[in-house]
């Protein structure tokens, strides 16, 4: 059964909480502009009943599967299931897990949820978030020198999204808005320059998103905040303190919030 073109659902199954599954399939969704898809998550399967549950109601409903098993028999049941329904399931896992026991003779523990055992690197991501949040938008430029990365720009360029994204990697992030009229807080220039990345873009891209940024808060369109003349201002201003600074600039113009992260940790790494 076709669904009706605004109602396509991706279905994510898995023995724990199903993160990197959604996380490939967020990836994917991104490749295919305009389509709206539908994500729904279904976490901590057990039992091959609910398998086959799932498997019924979306035979019934339409779309597909993407799956993380780490129990053989789950997977098993899956992949059965979806050649006796005719569903379209995807491994996400267990093709990786083979390729690595083929090569390297290792045996896997099975256990689900290893990723998210709450070991030291899960500690040091929460502290992390929990600094990404205090020091977002230039709220609290006195712990700035506890940052592993401080990053500056203009309004609308990724800062809080990539500090979030980064944070979740480990790394504490401070970011702080450049705006002509604002004097910037003397611990920027005590930071070192090599652990700061400046965040520009391309103007005219800039003022749709402002514009849109507008609508979203009812605000009139005749907001300065939202001219180009004033927008190529700004990011003039922003590349000559970028250059006082003597720290890296990167264009964000189309980039994934992922690729940027990408450029942000090799500028920083030693």
């Amino acid at each position: 059964m076709v669904q009706d073109a605004q109602q396509q659902t991706i279905t994510i199954c898995s023995d724990s909480v199903g993160e990197t599954a959604e996380t490939v399939v967020r990836a994917t969704i991104r490749q295919f502009n305009g389509q709206d898809v539908k994500m729904r998550r279904i976490g901590h399967i057990k039992h091959e009943d609910e398998i086959r549950e799932i498997m019924e109601e979306v035979h019934r409903e339409g779309g597909f599967v993407a799956y993380t098993l780490v129990q053989p028999e789950l997977r098993e049941m899956m992949k059965e299931e979806a050649i006796r329904l005719g569903v379209r399931a995807i491994d996400i896992m267990g093709p990786m897990m083979q390729a690595y026991i083929d090569t390297f003779d290792g045996a896997p523990t099975r256990k689900p949820g290893l990723m998210h055992e709450l070991d030291d690197a899960y500690f040091r991501r929460v502290e992390a978030i929990e600094f990404a949040v205090k020091c977002d938008d230039g709220r609290d430029t006195t712990s700035m020198m506890n940052a592993d990365i401080v990053l500056i720009g203009v309004s609308r360029t990724s800062k809080t999204p990539l500090s979030i994204f980064l944070a979740h990697k480990g790394y504490k992030v401070a970011n702080f808005p450049l705006v002509p009229e604002v004097k910037l807080p003397p611990e920027l220039f005590e930071f070192p320059g090599s652990r700061i990345v400046a965040l520009t873009m391309n103007a005219e891209k800039l003022f749709k998103i402002r514009i849109e940024r507008l609508k979203t808060l009812g605000l009139p369109f005749g907001s300065q905040y939202a001219t180009l003349g004033r927008i190529n201002e700004e990011l003039e201003h922003a590349i000559a303190i970028a250059k006082r600074l003597r720290c890296p600039v990167i264009d964000v113009t189309d980039k994934a919030i992922e690729e940027t992260a990408g450029l942000i940790i090799e500028f920083i790494q030693p």
